[in-house]
């Protein structure tokens, strides 16, 4: 079965105060046992915030590195969760219910891709 691999990206600025509700995390505690019960979670994970993260970047031949926080970057890769679905189509579903699980004041994007196998 094909593995699938969603970025959520957060607005760090926007964020609510305090982070997650009592609510949020019942509910999505919820979801990620009704998940990880029918074998489709793999992982899944929240970062600490970009002030905690250090960049790399090549370019040209040359490297930089960049210690957090990336005031550039409007969103940052605020979490992550790895599934193993049947198609896409059931990636899609699963991860669309993650995404309904927040309440309105979460500015987020989840990006979904599939994990190439070799």
């Amino acid at each position: 079965m094909p593995r699938f691999l969603s970025f959520i990206s957060v607005d760090e600025k926007n964020a609510p105060e305090g982070g997650p509700s009592p609510e949020l995390t019942r509910r999505m505690g919820e979801l990620i046992e009704e998940m990880t019960k029918a074998g489709v979670l793999l992982d899944t994970a929240g970062l600490t915030s970009s002030a905690h993260g250090v960049r790399f970047r090549r370019t040209g031949g040359r490297l930089t590195v960049t210690d957090g926080p990336f005031t550039e970057a409007k969103e940052v890769i605020g979490g992550y969760a790895i599934v193993q679905a049947k198609d896409r189509e059931q990636a899609v579903e699963w991860t669309r219910r993650f995404v309904d699980v927040h309440e309105d004041e979460y500015d987020l994007t989840v990006e979904l891709r599939e994990i190439a196998e070799p």
